[in-house]
């Protein structure tokens, strides 16, 4: 029983938990609480059921956390406040995330791979305010099952990209809209989402709304069906596969005979992409599906 007094009193006591600034620390915590103290009292409780003294510090914990919790709940108001006033984009906000997740902050910051760390659990907390919707439609066997583009390779896009208020941005296969969003807050450019599914299509749209960004729009579309005709820069993270790939990448060859167009991709698509005739490999990913695949129309 002391080892469990020990471990929430080492949390609840460690005040630099409490520093707005020291999120990856904070989650840190929260998980320890949560799966190293909460489940083994749980687990205690199954076999000692009449213990007053354990569930009392199960209520200890279960506080601790909850005041961690609130601290980053208040942070995020905030920053979406600011967004919404235009006071958090660009520069700004850039420095702002590097400021609460710096790279080196913790083992959970992924350089490669297709996991997810602590840039993830900040943005997801900055965006995801609703419960996650459910799909609505059916999908074609071709197309992929939403996966979230880890936050690391959408801010590498970003720099690499370097998209100016001229540049429109397509991601196709937006899913809750991490991508549109993201790309528009770091760069200022009109960002627009593809999305098969209509409950992903209004929960990103909400979220844009909410942050007050007008240049971001979802449009709830087959990616074979869109129109492109603003297109500069476009994104895929495997959003389908065969046929249904190859007629997307059809239609954006054709908007490539009117001008220049850039294309990004992660996953397992950039293999078959690198062999496309009209576009040039501009990175050496090709053989690396979980590195930013970077490809020019020619």
């Amino acid at each position: 029983m002391n080892h469990i007094r020990s471990d929430i009193e080492a949390v609840e006591k460690n005040t630099a938990l409490y520093d707005e600034k020291r999120f990856v620390s904070r989650v840190e915590a929260i998980d320890f609480i949560e799966f190293n103290v909460i489940d083994r009292i749980e687990g205690l409780l199954q076999t000692n059921h009449a213990s007053a003294e354990l569930a009392a510090w199960k209520e200890a914990a279960e506080s601790v956390k909850r005041r961690l919790e609130a601290i980053d709940h208040a942070l995020f108001q905030r920053l979406r406040a600011d967004i919404r006033m235009g006071g958090c984009t660009g520069t700004t906000f850039k420095t702002l995330v590097e400021d609460y997740v710096r790279p080196d902050a913790s083992g959970r910051r992924q350089q490669d791979g297709s996991g997810y760390d602590s840039l993830d659990l900040f943005i997801n907390g900055l965006l995801l305010t609703q419960a996650l919707p459910s799909e609505t439609k059916s999908r074609e066997p071709e197309m992929v099952y939403y996966q979230q583009t880890p936050a690391r390779i959408i801010f590498e896009l970003a720099e690499k990209a370097q998209l100016t208020e001229d540049d429109a941005f397509y991601d196709l296969g937006s899913g809750l809209g991490h991508v549109p969003i993201l790309l528009n807050l770091l760069s200022g450019a009109t960002a627009k989402g593809i999305e098969f599914e209509p409950a992903y299509c209004d929960y990103a749209r909400a979220c844009a709304a909410d942050l007050n960004l007008p240049r971001v729009e979802f449009i709830n579309a087959d990616a074979r069906a869109a129109d492109y005709a603003a297109g500069t820069v476009f994104f895929m993270y495997t959003p389908f596969r065969g046929r249904i790939l190859q007629d997307v990448l059809a239609k954006l060859r054709g908007e490539s005979q009117s001008r220049r167009i850039r294309l990004f991709t992660y996953g397992p698509c950039t293999s078959h992409i690198s062999e496309q005739s009209w576009l040039m490999r501009i990175d050496q990913h090709a053989d690396y599906p979980y590195k930013l695949g970077v490809f020019s129309s020619r």
